[in-house]
């Protein structure tokens, strides 16, 4: 009996040992070198998905038709409302209103309430890839 379990006790202690030895051949050091533009572009990065550049977006169209129409549509709309940004898109062979650049649907949706009531023809397109 006591044979039994001085050889239990040699097995564990050789199964400790191995895991010991595998955990200390694990750590090591590791060098990364960098590229300096590396920061630059994170922040090039930053300041292009702020903007809109990347990615879906949404956004709202008030109108769908000719140029001098969708003028006045665009200047009214900058009277009453200077907190998104508005652009005449050209599609042959009309122009579209858009307002705002909206990083998902529930900003565009909310926003869509908000000036339903002056453009009831407005809409949120299907967005994009930009």
């Amino acid at each position: 009996m006591r044979i039994l379990k001085v050889k239990n006790y040699f097995i564990v202690g050789i199964f400790f040992l191995g895991i010991n030895q595998i955990s200390i051949a694990q750590t090591g050091r590791v060098n990364i070198q960098q590229n300096e533009i590396i920061p630059e572009l994170n922040v090039l990065n930053t300041e292009m998905t702020k903007a809109g550049k990347f990615g879906e977006r949404f956004k709202i169209q008030l109108y769908y038709g000719d140029n001098n129409t969708a003028s006045e549509i665009i200047q009214t709309f900058r009277s009453k409302y200077d907190s998104w940004p508005s652009a005449i898109i050209y599609e042959t062979p009309n122009y579209k209103v858009w307002i705002g650049n909206f990083r998902n649907r529930l900003e565009a949706d909310r926003a869509l309430l908000k000036i339903k009531s002056d453009y009831p023809a407005a809409f949120i397109p299907k967005p994009q890839k930009g």
